[in-house]
């Protein structure tokens, strides 16, 4: 008799994911597909998609969703979630969406504690336009628009989000992980569940950032990335939980 030990998730429609190689945003997908499956939500669960490279997030998950203006996808989360309060609302952002033309609304949603649920995806750099400076893009680090590296007498310093929301007393959940190593995606699965839990069991906001690599616009192989993330990235974004509300997990 056969078992089945892995398939993919019910709340993935098996479209191609359109990401570059080594682009974690694929692994990030099927980590919140598969935590909304055990959840048993799908059927309940609206998803919102913003401006940038998961801008067709909508085509991947199975159920349904809408595509925010840029930045505002917290907002239009909140008029869904409140609309309708028996549904589960999640966003799913890139740096350059909530932490530039988003920062307003993500951080007046985390401190009103509206309970949605934000998945944020920080590659330090602009995706989707070309490879442009983020808010969260490193000193010294190379863009399109710092061709020299970014310096902090003109470009300001890196955004440290999680740091920044762990202030609002809203936030029921609030994590910083990443996805490089198996363990790593295990122990970001156990956080995107817990994000979804706060909202879940109506504590409040919930949020896990998960750094990530773009080797299409660092300009290096998909291997190397995993390393640069590593190297550069954990030092200026350390990994840990910054608000636990849920407690345990069931």
């Amino acid at each position: 008799m056969k078992k089945v030990l892995y398939k993919m998730p019910e709340s993935l429609t098996g479209k191609e994911f359109t990401y570059c190689p080594g682009c974690h945003h694929g692994i990030i997908h099927r980590l919140v597909a598969e935590v909304i499956d055990e959840l048993g939500i799908r059927e309940k669960t609206l998803v919102v998609s913003p401006i940038g490279c998961s801008v067709f997030a909508y085509q991947f998950f199975n159920m349904d969703g809408t595509i925010a203006p840029h930045g505002r996808a917290p907002a239009v989360a909140t008029g869904m979630k409140r609309a309708r309060p028996d549904l589960y609302v999640f966003t799913y952002q890139g740096d350059g969406d909530l932490a530039a033309i988003g920062t307003a609304e993500i951080m007046h949603a985390a401190n009103r504690g509206e309970k949605i649920t934000t998945i944020f995806v920080n590659n330090a750099i602009y995706g989707m336009t070309g490879g442009q400076m983020a808010p969260t893009t490193l000193l010294g680090m190379k863009s399109t628009t710092t061709p020299y590296g970014r310096k902090a007498e003109n470009d300001g310093y890196p955004m440290h989000m999680c740091e920044f929301l762990k202030e609002a007393r809203g936030v029921a959940y609030l994590a910083r992980t990443k996805v490089n190593t198996p363990q790593d995606v295990e122990k970001t699965k156990k956080a995107i569940k817990k994000a979804f839990l706060a909202q879940v069991k109506g504590i409040g906001f919930g949020m896990v950032e998960v750094l990530s690599t773009c080797p299409t616009n660092w300009g290096i192989d998909p291997v190397s990335a995993n390393k640069w993330l590593e190297e550069n990235m954990i030092p200026e974004y350390p990994l840990g939980v910054f608000v636990d509300k849920v407690g345990d997990e069931k």
